[in-house]
């Protein structure tokens, strides 16, 4: 299964009548360029789950990610180039 299909299916699998229409999932492009993920995590059996984070800075503009947890959502951002990475990295967290 894709990087794309398995977040679709966790999205679905969150979806109750009422958590859709307050939280979800947000994928947009950022200015530097690069992506930005921001999952909401509240009502998810992922609302207390630490997660340690993950950060790698080779080049500011060609090559960084940045994953938390923060405020109740799991945020992701990254170069041009990590978007699949950035989902990867949720996956993996989700899955442990």
């Amino acid at each position: 299964m894709g990087l794309i299909t398995w977040l679709e299916e966790w999205y679905k699998s969150q979806c109750d009548v009422d958590w859709e229409h307050l939280f979800g999932v947000k994928i947009y492009t950022l200015d530097n360029p690069g992506w930005q993920i921001t999952i909401d995590l509240a009502d998810t059996e992922l609302e207390n789950k630490k997660y340690v984070g993950y950060q790698v800075i080779n080049n500011e503009d060609t090559d960084w990610i940045f994953c938390c947890v923060k405020d109740g959502c799991f945020e992701g951002a990254g170069d041009p180039s990590k978007l699949e990475e950035i989902i990867q990295r949720f996956k993996e967290w989700v899955e442990q």
